[in-house]
């Protein structure tokens, strides 16, 4: 079943990544790798063709409150997105415990150091220690062996395998992973 989640006033940080709400003023740094041949892909939907769409969907991951930008502390400079998503019916692990989907995408320019588990693992352990989750659900196309290994480095355990429809209108082969609050596993007797 799906958690309560709102990031309105949630600032994570880890060595070099700031992770917070997204703001009106990020629409550039948005753009600037959504916009990027490569990168939408790899999570199902197409590179954003103009600012106006990376405006609309910028305006929604304000509005829905569950998507976190990853911003570079070096720099200041937004590389990222990591979102809480709700649950499909057929894709929840456990139907009485409360959970999400962690879904994420990162500039095509910061692939390869290690940017996305750090950021996936506050994340986790945000979820566990302050609101109480229960698990956690992650996936990535079977082809997709960034974010694959990006699963293995943050604990998940595979799950099951599901065919899931793109925006981009292709059916890909999933492979979708969970994994449990460590602090109540006595309470699911695996």
């Amino acid at each position: 079943m799906d958690a309560p989640v709102d990031v309105t006033h949630v600032r994570l940080e880890t060595p070099r990544l700031l992770l917070r709400p997204w703001e009106e003023t990020d629409l550039e740094g948005f753009f600037a790798y959504a916009s990027v041949d490569g990168v939408g892909q790899m999570a199902g939907w197409q590179p954003h063709e103009n600012r106006e769409v990376s405006r609309a969907v910028l305006r929604r991951f304000i509005d829905e409150k569950k998507t976190f930008a990853l911003v570079l502390k070096e720099t200041g400079r937004v590389v990222g997105s990591l979102g809480l998503e709700r649950l499909e019916r057929s894709e929840d692990p456990e139907p009485a415990m409360l959970g999400r989907e962690i879904g994420y995408v990162l500039g095509k320019d910061w692939w390869g150091r290690g940017l996305m588990p750090e950021a996936v693992k506050a994340v986790i352990d945000h979820c566990f220690q302050v609101w109480n989750y229960d698990f956690l659900t992650c996936g990535h196309f079977s082809w997709n062996r960034q974010s694959q290994r990006v699963v293995e480095k943050c604990g998940f355990t595979f799950w099951k395998e599901v065919a899931y429809r793109t925006q981009l209108g292709t059916v890909e082969r999933t492979r979708l992973y969970v994994r449990y609050n460590p602090r109540k596993r006595k309470e699911y007797h695996v």
